[in-house]
């Protein structure tokens, strides 16, 4: 019996030192990781060039024109996708969450909230990543201190090129990671559905107009809202997210909601909107939800599937930048029962071509290969 003990003694002691050889490790791999994040920053210089003040972002000496404010958008654009590297070019093309420390602090250190345990500085420098959505509800004046910090370290990295942080719903009055977040520091408005209930457009633009500035304040440029799904399953979990089951008056809100984020066109006081879920998340089978794979399938029972297009035209009349199509597969709409995001009529031909869209397209989360937390199904990828 002693013998016993003496082993199972030393085993877990064993096991202990294991554990904290392991953390050791791990926490050794991000420092070093950090280390050599921050030999490639470096702080910027000024030029200054007709009385105008510039900041020389890639360091080189001189004013490119991506660094000149006052040349025409494209024409900037296209100077600095010449100097990007393929491995930066790739970065632009994610939009992981991103988190940050109680009182506003860079996590520069393995944080869930960051990615699934990346540091900021390696999501910056190494991943080459700019676009993030923001998980963390914390006070505006912490949240603010932190996106300006995150702004300086991205000015630092090789090309200077900023970060852009959207948000799912602060302003309503529920709380769930993933849909909405209530930010204390906002102003207070009904959840969507009451919007729609209330049925005043101008109601909605104010709001829009309001949350627009409470999110630019704080350093959130992208909305990932409004929802124009049409809740016409009331077994659906999302309901109060819409405007309703009527098409008419969800078209009318939708364009308000947007007009009042953007304005009448994107400019310097706008949060562009990513309207969701194209072509219309509302017909889920049964009410299940299409994050899951059992949820995967939308129905049409009316045979009105272009009566759930109706509030995204409105979207497009406000000029939307974005569009999120949905997880689901639109059984019998198309000419392949697939999912939205792969759905070459539904993205191609519906999206592109009927309806002209020529804005950016982005992806729900994890549409590819899906994703677990601790095992747990949080989202699982479509056929």
């Amino acid at each position: 019996m002693k013998t016993a003990l003496k082993w199972g003694g030393r085993l877990l002691l064993f096991l202990f030192a294991a554990i904290l050889i392991g953390i050791g490790a791990f926490f050794l791999h991000w420092w070093h990781l950090n280390r050599q994040a921050r030999k490639q920053l470096s702080v910027k210089r000024t030029l200054t060039i007709d009385g105008y003040t510039f900041r020389d972002l890639n360091d080189n000496g001189r004013l490119d024109p991506y660094e000149d404010a006052r040349l025409p958008v494209d024409v900037r654009v296209e100077d600095l996708l010449a100097q990007m590297t393929l491995e930066e070019k790739v970065g632009l093309m994610w939009h992981p969450p991103i988190g940050m420390g109680p009182q506003g602090e860079i996590l520069n250190y393995p944080s869930p909230s960051n990615f699934f345990f990346n540091s900021t500085l390696n999501l910056l420098v190494h991943k080459k990543l700019r676009f993030f959505n923001l998980f963390r509800v914390a006070p505006a004046a912490d949240q603010a201190r932190w996106h300006n910090e995150l702004q300086r370290l991205a000015e630092q990295d090789r090309l200077g090129i900023p970060v852009t942080i959207s948000s799912d719903p602060r302003h309503g009055v529920f709380n769930f990671i993933g849909s909405d977040m209530l930010n204390s520091d906002f102003s207070k408005w009904p959840e969507p559905i009451g919007l729609a209930a209330a049925g005043d457009s101008l109601l909605t633009l104010q709001f829009g107009r309001i949350a627009a500035a409470e999110y630019r304040a704080v350093g959130i440029h992208t909305a990932l809202h409004p929802m124009a799904d049409l809740a016409t399953e009331p077994r659906w979990a999302r309901i109060n997210g819409t405007f309703g089951a009527d098409a008419a008056l969800a078209a009318r809100m939708t364009e308000a909601y947007v007009r009042g984020f953007q304005g009448d066109t994107l400019g310097p006081h706008s949060v562009a909107c990513m309207t969701k879920h194209w072509p219309g998340g509302g017909p889920q089978e049964d009410g299940w939800d299409a994050h899951f794979r059992y949820g995967k399938n939308q129905v049409y029972p009316g045979h009105n599937f272009d009566y759930h297009l109706i509030p995204f035209q409105a979207a497009f009349r406000a000029g939307t930048a974005m569009i999120m199509p949905y997880y689901g597969v639109p059984k019998g709409q198309t000419p392949e029962d697939v999912g939205m995001n792969f759905n070459r009529y539904i993205i191609d031909e519906l999206l592109r071509k009927r309806h002209g869209f020529d804005g950016i397209v982005c992806t729900d989360w994890g549409v590819v290969q899906g994703f677990d937390l601790f095992g747990i199904p949080i989202v699982e990828a479509k056929d």
